[in-house]
């Protein structure tokens, strides 16, 4: 992962409050277009989260584990205390009336309670140290309704997807997902099972590392330039765009038993289909598409990357979450190969965009930045307009397709990943936080 490193003073501190302003307007144009669509948006969400059954019982309690990193830890105890006295006294009223019995609702209330305390009762360093890690969690919440509504209208706004295209382009790389959907059937319940773990729980990895990345800026303590929730929100709020342009449901939903009666054809995991004329498929609106590009991988990619610098277990927990997600991914029929592909380059872009920001937006940025971009959108276009070229000439598409990844790898490496005695004296700093004050 990134090392900390405490930003100098010229670096503008806007990342949070921007981002923070940003999904707030995001929440309200969701509920505007929610309702307009004719379903609810994110705040009834947010008001059950409060009051009501809280949708996920983790996103509560990670964002309020974001939040306390900017705390003292007597507010840490005392916040926990009370999250945990809450969701014990929702747990208990649900399960006497026979409610379902799940948590969530304390986390979130002590978030909302820990806000007013920080800009009421804080002040200097402490007050923006607390309100920063706050704006965080606050951030994570928000981000994940306005994501469980936008993926809602990429089911009601798509009506058909293009499934048969990227599954012929797929070809160039062998169908992996046709594979990894025999290799998992044959390894069995146990190893599906643990995979579903690591799949769904990807946000409590990330949780993890960024709190590690962040464990030192409790009491107004300075931040590190860069860490893990940076690019895991931008991920979040550019992928899904792309999924509107490119809409796709994955192998196990279109040529699976998942289709509900709109698939091809009953193929996977079982026979690859070959269609050299790939039409839309008109599809239901209730299946989100949102495949292309992974977005599992390219988050996965990002906690991968963020645990680089950190101790043995953290490099651990990043390499295996990343193997066991892309395993997944294909498994599991969720995604194609070059959906796989796409994410990674997708992540590699964002994150260059977002890493060292004390380096500014010189040359190196830039071409970086507007090269994966340029890979991305070529990926694309070669999905969407050239798939039978691809399958037709796999020997050569695939080593191109890949290439064109490892290119937009390499690059990032280079730039970011020198030897350290010829790194630049703003990159990352291998002491902690605490020892580069501004």
């Amino acid at each position: 992962m990134e090392r900390p490193k405490a930003q100098p003073a010229h670096v503008p501190q806007l990342f949070v409050p921007l981002a923070l302003t940003g999904a707030i307007l995001g929440v309200l144009v969701a509920e505007a277009v929610a309702r307009y669509s004719g379903f609810p948006g994110p705040l009834p969400g947010l008001v059950g989260d409060v009051v009501a059954i809280p949708k996920s019982a983790s996103v509560p309690w990670a964002g309020l584990a974001l939040a306390m990193v900017g705390l003292t830890a007597r507010l840490r105890y005392v916040a926990v205390g009370a999250a945990v006295l809450l969701d014990g006294a929702f747990a208990a009223e649900r399960y006497l009336t026979g409610g379902p019995l799940t948590v969530g609702n304390g986390p979130t209330i002590v978030l909302v309670l820990l806000a007013g305390y920080a800009a009421v009762a804080l002040q200097g360093g402490p007050r923006r140290g607390a309100l920063r890690g706050i704006a965080l969690g606050v951030l994570l919440v928000l981000s994940v309704k306005i994501g469980d509504t936008w993926l809602e209208l990429t089911a009601r706004t798509r009506p058909d997807v293009l499934d048969e295209y990227v599954q012929l382009a797929d070809h160039a790389l062998g169908n992996p997902s046709w594979l990894a959907g025999r290799a998992l059937e044959w390894l069995g319940p146990g190893v599906y099972a643990v995979l579903h773990w690591v799949y769904i729980e990807l946000p409590v990895a990330a949780i993890v590392v960024a709190v590690y990345q962040l464990r030192t800026v409790g009491g107004g303590r300075p931040w590190p330039a860069h860490h893990l929730v940076r690019t895991f929100l931008l991920i979040g709020l550019v992928g899904p765009l792309i999924y509107m342009l490119f809409p796709v449901v994955g192998p196990i939903f279109a040529f699976g038993d998942h289709g509900a009666g709109w698939q091809v054809g009953t193929f996977w995991p079982a026979a690859v289909p070959w269609n050299p004329d790939p039409q839309p498929i008109p599809f239901d609106a209730v299946t989100p598409r949102n495949c292309m590009p992974s977005l599992h991988t390219a988050w996965a990619l990002a906690l991968f990357l963020h645990t680089r610098g950190g101790p043995g277990w953290l490099r651990l927990l990043g390499t295996g979450w990343l193997g066991c997600t892309l395993a997944a991914t294909l498994g599991f029929g969720y995604h194609y190969g070059v959906d796989l592909v796409s994410g990674a380059v997708l992540c590699l872009t964002l994150e260059a965009a977002l890493r060292e920001p004390d380096r500014g937006w010189g040359w190196f940025r830039i071409r970086l930045v507007a090269g994966g971009t340029a890979v991305l959108a070529a990926q694309l276009a070669a999905y969407r307009y050239v798939p039978g070229l691809m399958a037709e000439h796999a020997p050569l598409a695939g080593p191109l397709l890949l290439g064109s990844l490892v290119v937009v790898a390499v690059a990032f490496h280079v730039t970011f990943h020198a030897a350290d005695g010829d790194r630049r004296p703003d990159a990352v700093s291998s002491r902690p936080a605490t020892a580069r004050r501004r």
